[in-house]
């Protein structure tokens, strides 16, 4: 009989812990490096636009059209581009880091990688269904996206009915719908009487919670990334709810201080008091490599995970929450199952930050923000205040930072303390006295809409006021005197400030609208065919660069991106000088636009026209 080989190496413990270790780093790298590891990017992908011409060539097209020397409409884009969003491609980002879901942000084409062409609506699109009825169905053919009806039809998100896709109002952490649970909230908030004006939902679906609060007089921006729902924030607009497409992944959002009454996550999974990408992932080999009981590795790792933990979510939360605001968080992490750390985690960070407690209920935290400034415990984050070079209000293209804004720099203020909703829209806030002659240069502003608007509808005869306008866009916004003019109009407006202009929008909040931060050198986070209504002043200092004559972008692709944005038989009105007029002329005859171009209203000042236009419905 023959003997074992007593010199044989024998498998002990650490060598199958060293094989499995080197293999999990390898599928870790393998999932959070490369594409590999998100089926969630090929699920909406949809073909990447590329340009395939030349870039001198471009260069030169767009010339022609600028001069007037091109006079065909612009080629539509291939059918397969219906949906296309240039800065949130999911082709272009799968390529990109998994890091804070940084492929999930806003990564831009740089421009002669764009083609020049007009994004075509799908086949059987139709003029959408009128507001208030958009609240609750909308066309099925306008979005043909059933996954998010399939999926969470059962929570009340939506589903498919004939013709159209049916909104009941809920949403995952409220089935039944969104009134119950904001009766709930109101036990606990001052959901009426204009305290609370300005809220944020982050991770929103379809958007139902906000739209429900618009009976409240809150005024709810929604966002949401283009994720495996693909289509979510595409749905709200459609059916006339404030949203955005946006990705709270390693920048600041793009948004002032203090700019939200009431901030809001329902299952929204954005790790608040996020760990280290080390422990988690040491953690994770524990659990499931040797099959070690989870309750047991967190208890007995729990003295040394409190010292990885990182709150820099939380604390962008905090940079955008008015003093004296409420957070509310549904869902995990609260008093769920197998959540325990990070729901201890999430309330040591609040209790850092000197957030007082009003009520956990169920799956529910609610927190006000200390009016008081500053307070900050000593905590184990090693969380500071922020330096006083730090501007809290620049947010374009800024990374995400571990520190905290003081509550009163620059004149913000907390509830309370401002004026509530409706007085605070017309009342100059104290932010506004940063600028030289602020307050006189917002009251003229404020005057100086009324009348405008006052013009556009009874000169000029631009549907404002009428159900044939819902969502409206100001692309150069400043104080927010335009939307300001059209409060008691059924509508809503996203105020755009110009990155490179002076940074008014936390004025504009202050006021009780809404709005963020863009450079219209590039695409708008936002799906084709969102908008009623678009407005610009001054459209020709949108390309330029600050303190120069000299454009860094094309008027063209700036008016191809208004087309893509406008709705089927929409408006654009834009105002300018005559001659930047003349131009944009030119450039809405290959848009296909039908125009007019109108003095400006009797009683004001200077030689500027304005141009209205109507997109015309086409099909490819």
């Amino acid at each position: 009989m023959a003997q074992p080989n007593r010199n044989a190496r024998q498998w002990k413990f650490l060598d199958i812990f060293t094989a499995m270790f080197f293999s999990l780093v390898l599928l870790f790298f393998l999932l959070v490096f490369t594409p590999f590891g998100d089926p969630l990017a090929d699920s909406g992908r949809q073909a990447l636009l590329l340009s395939t011409s030349d870039p001198k060539q471009r260069h030169r097209f767009v010339s022609l059209v600028e001069l007037g020397e091109h006079r065909q409409p612009i080629e539509p884009c291939p059918p397969d581009s219906v949906d296309h969003m240039p800065c949130e491609d999911p082709k272009r980002n799968s390529q990109l880091s998994r890091y804070m879901n940084f492929y999930r942000e806003r990564h831009c084409p740089l421009p002669d990688e764009m083609p020049l062409c007009l994004i075509p609506p799908p086949l059987d699109y139709k003029i959408p269904v009128q507001w208030p009825e958009s609240l609750h169905k909308v066309w099925h053919s306008n979005m043909p996206h059933n996954k998010i009806a399939t999926r969470k039809g059962h929570q009340g998100w939506m589903k498919e009915e004939g013709p159209y896709f049916i909104f009941p109002g809920g949403g995952t952490m409220f089935p039944d719908g969104a009134l119950p649970y904001i009766d709930k909230l109101r036990r606990f908030m001052p959901i009426k009487g204009g305290i609370i004006r300005t809220a944020l939902d982050m991770g929103c679906g379809v958007a139902s919670f906000g739209g429900s609060l618009l009976a409240e007089g809150i005024l709810t921006l929604s966002f949401a990334p283009r994720d495996s729902h693909k289509a979510q924030i595409q749905f709200a607009l459609e059916r006339g709810i404030p949203a955005f497409v946006l990705m709270f992944g390693t920048r600041r959002l793009p948004f002032p201080a203090f700019a939200f009454d009431f901030i809001h996550c329902s299952r929204c999974l954005i790790p608040f008091a996020a760990y280290s990408g080390f422990f988690f992932f040491f953690e994770m080999l524990l659990i499931y490599s040797f099959r070690i009981s989870t309750s047991f590795v967190r208890c007995s790792m729990k003295k040394y995970w409190i010292g990885f933990a990182d709150a820099t979510y939380f604390i962008e939360v905090d940079r955008l929450l008015r003093p004296g605001g409420f957070l509310v968080i549904s869902g995990p992490p609260v008093q769920w199952p197998k959540k325990e750390r990070e729901w201890e985690e999430l309330q040591a960070v609040a209790r850092a930050l000197c957030y007082e407690l009003i009520i956990v209920e169920g799956n529910t935290v609610i927190w006000k923000k200390p009016d008081r400034d500053p307070c900050l415990n000593p905590n184990e984050f090693r969380i500071g205040l922020c330096d006083e070079s730090d501007d809290p209000n620049v947010a374009w293209y800024v990374n995400l930072k571990r520190c905290v804004t003081p509550s009163f720099i620059n004149g913000g203020y907390a509830i309370g303390k401002i004026p509530g909703w409706p007085e605070r829209l017309l009342r100059a806030p104290s932010r506004a006295l940063i600028m030289n002659n602020g307050i006189d240069l917002f009251q003229a502003d404020t005057r100086r809409w009324a009348t405008r608007v006052a013009y556009y509808k009874n000169t000029l005869k631009v549907k404002l006021g009428t159900p044939a306008i819902r969502n409206v866009m100001d692309m150069n916004a400043f104080f927010g005197g335009f939307a300001a003019a059209l409060e008691t109009d059924p509508l809503w407006v996203m105020n755009v400030v110009p990155a490179r202009k002076p940074l008014t929008l936390d004025i504009i909040y202050d006021r009780g609208l809404i709005g963020v931060y863009h450079d219209w050198c590039e695409p708008f986070s936002t799906y084709p065919r969102t908008y009623d209504l678009i407005h610009v002043a001054s459209i020709d200092s949108l390309t330029k660069l600050p303190g120069s004559r000299n454009s860094s972008c094309s008027l063209v692709d700036l008016m191809a991106e208004i087309d893509r944005m406008l709705r089927p038989e929409g408006t654009a009105v834009i105002q300018d000088s005559p001659e930047v007029i003349k131009k944009v002329a030119r450039i809405a005859h290959v848009l296909r636009w039908v125009t007019t171009i109108n003095n400006k209203e009797p009683e004001s000042h200077g030689r500027g026209k304005i141009l209205v236009a109507t997109k015309t419905f086409w099909h490819l």
